[in-house]
């Protein structure tokens, strides 16, 4: 965790998994943050990994996320056999973009939810995939869209942007219109307040599952923030 009120988190975690008697012994994959050393500079946060499927993990680097976090996750992933690309995209730092869910979202097999700053084309994006030697090879990608579609191997990824005008767009965001849980491919649930955005989703045939949430994104959190799956379909 990159902020010290969160970082007590990893060890009350990893002091579950070592002795509490539900978890001590299971037969878990830990793939980073259980070992006893100083990560120093290597922070990494749930709301910037997202799992698109087909072997490709998306990681956004942002205020929370660092560069040497998403690659000692890539390199974890790699040697369980986990994933066979991780895709890693510069984000803005700031606390708008605190992490990848709140700009971006995987809604459909072949469509993202996404504010339209992530997909400009000069946003830097990797693509890291395993060197043979234990190590990880790194291909810088000419945009985001492009790697996605090489990933998942289709021609092209639907997007379907924040809804309104640029300052009802730039709110919705902030209200967290890109931040949903996709229960199935098509079906979503998001804020209700968002309506611009979730008139665009209805028109793209996206399914929204809305709920109120004045107070809850004022914790700067949205339906995938909230939410822990444990298991899942692939695509």
């Amino acid at each position: 965790m990159a902020k010290p009120a969160r970082q007590r988190e990893t060890n009350n975690l990893r002091a579950i998994y070592r002795w509490h008697p539900q978890f001590a012994g299971g037969d878990f994959i830990k793939y980073f943050g259980d070992e006893d050393i100083n990560y120093d500079h290597a922070t990494l946060e749930g709301g910037d990994v997202l799992v698109i499927g087909r072997g490709a993990v998306l990681i956004g680097m942002s205020e929370r996320t660092t560069p040497q976090g998403v690659e000692f996750l890539a390199q974890a992933l790699f040697k369980h056999r986990q994933a066979e690309r991780v895709i890693a995209v510069e984000l803005p730092k700031h606390r708008s973009c605190m992490h990848l869910d709140t700009v971006m979202t995987h809604i459909d097999i072949d469509t993202f939810s996404v504010y339209p700053e992530v997909v400009r084309p000069d946003v830097q994006c990797w693509t890291l995939t395993p060197d043979g030697r234990g190590g990880l090879k790194r291909t810088q990608e000419s945009t985001l869209v492009h790697a996605l579609e090489t990933a998942l191997g289709i021609d092209q990824v639907r997007l379907i942007t924040t809804g309104g005008d640029a300052f009802e767009a730039e709110r919705e965001q902030w209200n967290d219109a890109n931040n949903v849980l996709t229960l199935r491919p098509g079906v979503v649930v998001g804020y209700e307040r968002n309506i611009w955005t979730n008139e665009k989703y209805d028109k793209a045939g996206i399914t929204v599952l809305p709920i109120p949430g004045d107070e809850l994104g004022r914790g700067r959190g949205g339906a995938r923030c909230m939410s822990c799956p444990l298991e899942r379909d692939g695509i």
